[in-house]
């Protein structure tokens, strides 16, 4: 297991880290912390240890049970079909004919893995506090229940369909949502609520350099597999946490010095109408522009990847997703529903493969570069599809569905959430 100190990305401070650090105590503007670790050179373990492989790049104290890990492939149906030689796929979710075994079919669960194996005795006898627009709650609520630690999700109401499981769940784990019309932000604002409260522990979110390095496990397993960092990165993005962490991970192979002494340009992709980001992006901003509360829940409630609506990324920090596109050339693209469903097809009809719409997304950029010629044909490129094979996956197996401990109304207050959390 990695030995680490963190850095504060802003002023370059080294300090300790105190157990579940998530911020600089002595920072003076807003910034990402990361892990600096003592090993340069990444050794890869066995892949019976799933994402546990990458241990010498992860912030953990120990290892948990069911562990999986995302793959990373060369494609050629849809290489050809795009007119790539070098295009690599890196998938997280279930294709066991590949060695994909995610139960919760989404690359979530590296940061869940990771996330978790950070918590010690410290962390103990607190009940996890997590956020979620689905696929992250299912994943939480996968580790959580199969390693028995205490664990509350707050999701929007209409997307607790994505809470889906191969068997019922331990009773550790509970479920709080907003209501009907509300989205990702609400239920963020639900969780800051909570986490006020003793006995509650904050998971972080972009924050926690455990959720940021779990995900970080993609890059990996792509630099790994192809001998070289990718020329162009893809991924779709909601908060953009996993770019991030593509980046953190490609500027430790530039220490590690075996691998090449490139950046990845990161070309990361929203869905239309909800595309914040790519707004601000394309003014030069570092700030988000204005966006009001109701429109943009009224335009998350329209994309076809809901996982995408985060209002509240971390974009403008210091070591935030601003500074990584900036950082290594990369750009933002807006991607319509239908470009998306398109996309989808594609996949299935060349890789034989059901994928998420938030993946979708990011192949429909992939093809809008291609087309504009930003993406040339030797190129050497990484796509992150980050969720598959859930059909294939719902069809083999009986499911069981989580359901709410709570519902609370849109504008809940903080007292409202305090009476019903300490019930």
């Amino acid at each position: 297991m990695g030995k680490y100190q963190l850095m504060n990305v802003a002023d370059g401070r080294i300090f300790e880290d105190e157990g579940w650090t998530l911020d600089d105590p002595k920072g003076s503007a807003p910034s990402t912390v990361r892990a600096i670790y003592e090993n340069k050179q990444l050794h890869v373990g066995d892949d019976q240890l799933g994402l546990y492989k990458f241990a010498d790049w992860m912030p953990i104290k120990r290892v948990l049970e069911n562990p999986s890990c995302p793959i990373t492939y060369k494609s050629e149906k849809l290489a050809k079909k795009l007119g790539l030689n070098n295009l690599y796929i890196t998938f997280s979710g279930w294709w066991p004919e590949r060695g994909a075994r995610m139960t919760t079919c989404s690359f979530k669960e590296t940061e869940a893995y990771s996330v978790c194996a950070r918590m010690d005795e410290k962390q103990k006898g607190k009940v996890l506090v997590v956020a979620s627009a689905g696929n992250t709650a299912r994943a939480f609520a996968k580790v959580c229940s199969d390693n028995n630690i205490p664990l509350l999700l707050c999701v929007p109401q209409d997307n607790i369909k994505a809470l889906w499981f191969e068997k019922p769940l331990n009773p550790c784990v509970k479920l709080f949502t907003t209501a009907s019309g509300s989205d990702y932000f609400d239920a963020i604002q639900l969780s800051n609520f909570v986490c006020e409260l003793p006995g509650f522990l904050a998971e972080g979110g972009a924050k926690n350099i455990a959720r940021r390095d779990g995900m970080s496990t993609t890059m990996m397993s792509a630099v790994t597999t192809i001998g070289r960092i990718p020329d162009f990165y893809f991924q779709a993005v909601g908060s953009g946490t996993g770019a991030i962490a593509a980046w953190e991970a490609n500027l430790r192979f530039l220490e590690d010095g075996r691998f090449g002494k490139n950046k990845a340009r990161l070309f990361v992709s929203q869905n239309k109408p909800f595309v914040p980001m790519y707004d601000a992006w394309k003014q030069d901003s570092r700030a988000l522009l204005p966006y009001d509360a109701d429109q943009a829940r009224r335009d998350a409630a329209e994309i076809c990847a809901p996982v995408l609506s985060n209002r509240k990324p971390p974009y403008s920090l210091a070591g935030g997703l601003y500074d990584a596109l900036k950082d290594t050339e990369g750009d933002i693209l807006a991607v319509s529903n239908e470009e998306a469903q398109a996309a989808k097809a594609l996949f299935q009809e060349t890789e034989g493969r059901d994928i998420y719409s938030a993946a979708a997304v990011a192949l429909a950029s992939l093809v809008q570069a291609i087309n504009n010629n930003k993406v040339k044909p030797d190129d050497v490129v990484m796509l992150n599809i980050t969720g598959g094979g859930e059909k294939e996956f719902q069809e083999a197996h009986q499911l069981y569905y989580l359901e709410p401990s709570h519902i609370f109304p849109i504008g809940f207050t903080k007292e409202e959430v305090c009476k019903v959390a300490t019930l």
